[in-house]
């Protein structure tokens, strides 16, 4: 299979892993970085920053801005919309898997 044939699928699961993150604890990038390589996604820094900006700008996660020894973290966390979101992703993962398994 064509690696960006896998890769539009793995977006929606990285969507997710973040969601998953951002419900449990405030995140920033370089963090969700390390995570995502840590589970085997073959990811950069420019193709995670606009996915967490794009998902913010969908009411899915809020940004506060930190700063940390002199710079400016962006911290993500879960809004009740994003919260929402990933339940029904949840579902949807969890009868899907049973499926194909």
């Amino acid at each position: 299979m064509e690696n960006r044939v896998l890769r539009k699928l793995f977006l929606g699961f990285i969507q997710i892993h973040i969601l998953h993150h951002a419900k449990e604890e405030a995140i920033y990038g370089a963090w969700m970085l390390e995570e995502l390589h840590e589970h085997g996604y073959d990811i950069s820094a420019g193709t995670l920053y606009p996915i967490l900006h794009n998902m913010e700008v969908d009411e899915l996660l809020l940004r506060e801005d930190v700063n940390v020894n002199g710079k400016i973290r962006k911290y993500y966390k879960i809004t009740q919309k994003g919260d929402e979101v990933l339940q029904e992703a949840r579902a949807k993962a969890y009868e899907l898997f049973k499926e194909i398994k």
